[in-house]
Parts: structure tokens; sequence; C-alpha cells
């Protein structure tokens, strides 16, 4: 079995609802979703993604980004090893930011964009938080100018999506609202009105992941939460549903790509 060759690094920002993570990795990663808004840089090698647009890649220099709660993935184009740098950002931040400019930022509308000079913006910043001594003032001013652009370019979103079947729908409901409660795919497919194999079947269609890869997706946005509101991981695990610590620290990391005790420790 080919070793995995994976490094990834959080952080501080200084600024309350901003995280920061440099990444190099040959790691594939499954479908999920972020609460945050997400803006990066490619670096090195070549990145391919699964969004709510379809197949996308990205190279060197390209912009990435995604939206709250779109499901993506993410692998190397020919199992190499990519590089990059991504911030994410609160919706609330974000508004706040750009409330007097664009009240109405809306989604993102392309998930990888070649724009040399928003690529160049988005360098300037990350260099300013990975710096020794952050200056907050300079860190502020240069967010807002990325976002700015990114928002004035690529903002609005496209047409709105539409939304999954009723019993699909249901579905999600559940796991969305209580993911850290014990669930089978019985009840799922009871408060459905459907049969298992439908209630499957219709739920990868609609999300691209089967229902458990949801759960597990929902747990970890919420243990993702709790460490933010400053929970150990053992308690962060226990509420969010896992099993254990050790099953909580394998999710986390093959969703955001480091562990639970770095992400904490980097908000600290």
């Amino acid at each position: 079995m080919r070793e995995e060759r994976h490094r990834a690094r959080q952080h501080r920002t200084g600024l309350p609802g901003l995280e920061a993570v440099a990444v190099s990795s040959d790691r594939s990663f499954p479908r999920h979703a972020h609460d945050q808004y997400g803006i990066g840089v490619v670096l090195a090698g070549g990145h391919r993604s699964w969004s709510g647009v379809g197949a996308v890649e990205a190279a060197a220099g390209d912009v990435i980004t995604v939206n709250p709660g779109e499901i993506h993935d993410g692998l190397p184009i020919q199992a190499r090893i990519r590089a990059w740098q991504m911030l994410y950002l609160d919706p609330a931040l974000l508004a706040g930011l750009l409330r007097e400019d664009l009240p109405r930022a809306g989604e993102i509308a392309r998930p990888a964009l070649h724009d040399p000079v928003l690529a160049g913006r988005f360098t300037r910043l990350f260099a300013g938080i990975a710096a020794a001594r952050p200056d907050a003032f300079a860190v502020e001013q240069d967010l807002v100018g990325v976002l700015m652009h990114l928002f004035a370019r690529y903002g609005g979103g496209p047409a709105p999506r539409r939304g999954p079947p009723p019993f699909v729908a249901r579905a999600l409901r559940r796991l969305e609202e209580a993911p850290g409660e014990a669930v089978t795919l019985a009840e799922l497919a009871g408060l459905s009105g459907v049969s298992r194999f439908q209630l499957i079947r219709g739920f990868a269609r609609a999300t691209g992941a089967t229902p458990h890869a949801y759960l597990v997706q929902q747990r970890v946005r919420l243990a993702r939460r709790l460490l933010a509101e400053g929970r150990w991981p053992a308690a962060a695990a226990a509420e969010a549903g896992f099993a254990d610590q050790s099953h909580m620290t394998r999710a986390f990391v093959r969703q955001f790509g480091v562990t639970p005790a770095r992400f904490r420790a980097a908000l600290a």
C-alpha cells in the first residue's frame, strides 16, 4: 500500500472567525462540506474536485473557493503532491467586512479561478498571517481587499440550486439537527416514507454522499465548532456522537487535513 505524504500547518490569524491553513499532500479528501467560505491558492501541483457545478481542476497559481455547506471533494492530479494555502471565513465575519460595500455578497460563482491579480493579493495576505509577528491592521486591510476583488467579480453565485427531493430533505434535516444522536437507516427511511434502498439511492444522487458518510461529516463539523468554543478533544468527540476520540481524530483529519488538537491549539 502506498504511504500517503501529508503535511498541514494551521496559523493563528488573530481575527475571530478567520482560519488559515497551509497544506502539502497527495491525499484524496472524501466528499464533505464546511460551515465557512473557503478561499485559497494552489501553490504547486494540480488539484481535481467535484463540486456543485461538476468536476473542476486547478493548477498552480489558480484560486480555489468553496461556499458554506457546498459538498465537494479533493484529489491530486496524477497522484502527485500538491500544495495549497487556504483561508476559512465565518459567514458572519464576511458579512461584517463587506456590509457597506457589498451587502449581498451571496455565493462565489466558480470553485476554480485563473486570476493572477487575486492570487497575488491572496498570497500577500497569507504571508502577513504567517509572519512571525502578524500586523493585525495590515491583515484586516489585505483581507478586505481580497474579498472585495473576489465578490465584486465572482460573487452573486450561480442560479439557485435545486433542493433535494422532499424525502431526502427530511433525512438531511434529521442528520443536521441532531448529528450527535444515534440514528439508524430504518429511522431515516421511516421519516422519509421510502425503503432503505430508495433512501440510499436518492440521498447519494442529491448530495453525492451516503447517509452514513453525511452523518460523519455533520459530526466532524459539530466537533469543529465545539473545539472552537474551547472543548477538549475527548469532550468534543463524545458530544458530537463519535465512539471515542480516536474515531473523531481520523474523521477530522480526513475532512480538514489537521488533527483536532492542532486545530484547537491554533485558535488558542
